[in-house]
């Protein structure tokens, strides 16, 4: 429906016809007095950002934490290493001809 004649040629449009109850923002639906109650919520420009430094960071943290650790497993790793590659070798020695004949039953 239409709004009068006499609503028509008012001054302030009303309805459909290009008064709208938002015209300054959302927490002023029209109103002079501010609504309360209102709260708004922004991101912090550090979180908009979500990579920003993230590859630098993650070489320079990888090698602070590779540093404080490496004596921690290094040296056992090490140990291992050298302890499998003896009992490797002295087992094809002893499984050699060499090996048999040294150490010969009999």
């Amino acid at each position: 429906m239409r709004p009068s004649q006499i609503l028509r040629s008012s001054e302030i449009p009303i309805g459909k016809y290009g008064h709208f109850l938002n015209k300054d923002t959302w927490g002023n639906l029209g109103c002079i007095i501010r609504q309360k109650g209102i709260i708004t919520y922004t991101i912090s420009p550090n979180r908009q950002k979500i990579f920003a430094g993230a590859f630098h960071d993650a070489v320079f943290n990888t090698w602070r934490r590779f540093t404080s650790q490496v004596l921690y497993w290094a040296p056992p790793l090490l140990a291992a290493y050298y302890a499998m590659d003896w009992a490797n070798k002295r087992n094809e020695y002893l499984n050699s001809k060499a090996g048999r004949a040294e150490f010969k039953e009999g």
